[in-house]
C-alpha cells in the first residue's frame, strides 16, 4: 500500500468536453482511471470528492437509524410497516449510488454516463418510495380513500420512469444543446417531487387556513419542504461557482452543497413520516385498509426491474468507443510545461 502514488490531478482544459463541469476550473481526474485509481481519489482532494462523501457518510446514517428500527418495529409480519420498510431501504439505496457513481464515473466517457443512469435510477426510486410512504402514512384526513388515494402509488410509479427515462436522454443532448438538457434533467426530478409533496401542500396551506392545528409532522415536513426547494435551487443554478470559476472548485460549490441539503431534507423527511406513522395509526387503521405486500414491497420490485429496463435500454444506445480510440499522452514542451493532450483516433 506504501507503494500507491494518488492519481494526477487536471484542469479543464485537460479533459474531454463531457467529463467538464460548469465553473468548475480544476481538481477532474484522469479521464481513463482504473477502478483502484477511482477508490484511491476518493482520499484526495478533487473535485469529487466531497461529492463522494457528502453521500456515503450519510448512507451509514440511514442504516444505522433502519437497524434500530429493525428491532423496534416487527417489519415481517406487520403490514402497517411496510412502507416504510420500502421508504428505509432506498433513502439508504440512493446516496449509496450516487456515492458510487461520483467515485467511479471517471474510468471512460461510457462509464460516465452508465453511472449516472443509475443515479438517476436510484432517485426515481426514492420517489416512489416516497409516494408510497407517503399514500399510506402523510395523507390528509379527507383524501383518504378518494380516488387520488387509490391511484397515487400508480401514478408513483409511472413518475418514477418518466423521471428516470428523461433524465437518462437529457445526457445524450448534453453536449449540444446543455441548457435544454439541464431543463429536461431538472424536470424530471421536479415532477415527481410535486406530485409526491402535493398530500403535504394541502395539510400546510388547510393548517394556515386554521383548519388544523400544527403538529410535530408538518414541521418537519416543513423542514424537509425547505431544503428540498433550495436543493433544487442549487442543482439548476450552479452557484456560487458560476459567479467565481475556480474558487470553489474543491469545496463549496453548488453540486456539494446540493448533496448536504438533499441528505438534510430526507432526515426531516424520515422524521416527519416517522411522527406521521405513530400519531395518525390508529385513526389510519379505522378508516382505511392495511398496506399488501403487493402494494408496497411488490411495487418496489416492479419499480427496479422496469427501472433497470429503461436503464439498459440507455446504455445500450451509447455510442461504442474502442478503449484505443482514445489516446492519453503527456507531452513536455519547450518551457518544461507538461500538458495533457487527448487525441481521438478513427
Amino acid at each position: 500500500m506504501l507503494s500507491l502514488r494518488l492519481p494526477q490531478l487536471f484542469d479543464i482544459h485537460q479533459v474531454p468536453k463531457v467529463f467538464r463541469e460548469d465553473g468548475i476550473m480544476s481538481g477532474y481526474r484522469h479521464p481513463r482511471s482504473s477502478a483502484l485509481d477511482c477508490i484511491l481519489s476518493s482520499f484526495q482532494m478533487t473535485n469529487e470528492t466531497v461529492n463522494i462523501w457528502t453521500h456515503f457518510l450519510p448512507t451509514w446514517y440511514f442504516l444505522w437509524r433502519f437497524s434500530m428500527l429493525c428491532t423496534s418495529l416487527d417489519f415481517l409480519t406487520d403490514s402497517y410497516t411496510w412502507p416504510l420498510l420500502v421508504y428505509m431501504l432506498l433513502i439508504c439505496l440512493y446516496p449509496f449510488t450516487s456515492s458510487c457513481a461520483h467515485t467511479f464515473s471517471s474510468m471512460s466517457a461510457e462509464a460516465r454516463h452508465i453511472c449516472y443512469f443509475f443515479d438517476y435510477g436510484a432517485l426515481s426510486l426514492y420517489s416512489l418510495g416516497c409516494a408510497i410512504t407517503y399514500g399510506s402514512y402523510a395523507m390528509p384526513d379527507c383524501w383518504v380513500n378518494s380516488w387520488l388515494h387509490q391511484h397515487f402509488v400508480t401514478i408513483g410509479v409511472a413518475n418514477s420512469l418518466f423521471c428516470t427515462s428523461m433524465s437518462c436522454y437529457s445526457r445524450f443532448v448534453e453536449l449540444q444543446f446543455p441548457h435544454k438538457s439541464k431543463i429536461l434533467r431538472t424536470a424530471a426530478f421536479i415532477v415527481p417531487f410535486l406530485f409526491d409533496s402535493f398530500p403535504l401542500f394541502y395539510r400546510l396551506l388547510s393548517c394556515c387556513w386554521g383548519s388544523c392545528s400544527p403538529s410535530e409532522a408538518l414541521a418537519s415536513h416543513s423542514y424537509h419542504l425547505l431544503f428540498a426547494f433550495l436543493t433544487c435551487f442549487l442543482f439548476a443554478s450552479h452557484l456560487p461557482e458560476r459567479l467565481a470559476p475556480g474558487r470553489f472548485d474543491y469545496i463549496g460549490h453548488s453540486h456539494q452543497l446540493f448533496h448536504v441539503c438533499a441528505v438534510v431534507g430526507t432526515h426531516f423527511q424520515m422524521e416527519a413520516v416517522l411522527t406521521d406513522m405513530a400519531s395518525r395509526k390508529d385513526w389510519l387503521m379505522s378508516h382505511s385498509s392495511l398496506p399488501s405486500f403487493p402494494a408496497t414491497m411488490g411495487v418496489l420490485v416492479l419499480g427496479i426491474l422496469l427501472n433497470l429496463g429503461i436503464i439498459g435500454i440507455f446504455s445500450t444506445g451509447l455510442p461504442r468507443t474502442p478503449r484505443q480510440s482514445t489516446l492519453a499522452h503527456l507531452h513536455q514542451d519547450g518551457a518544461g510545461q507538461v500538458r495533457w493532450l487527448v487525441i481521438q483516433c478513427n
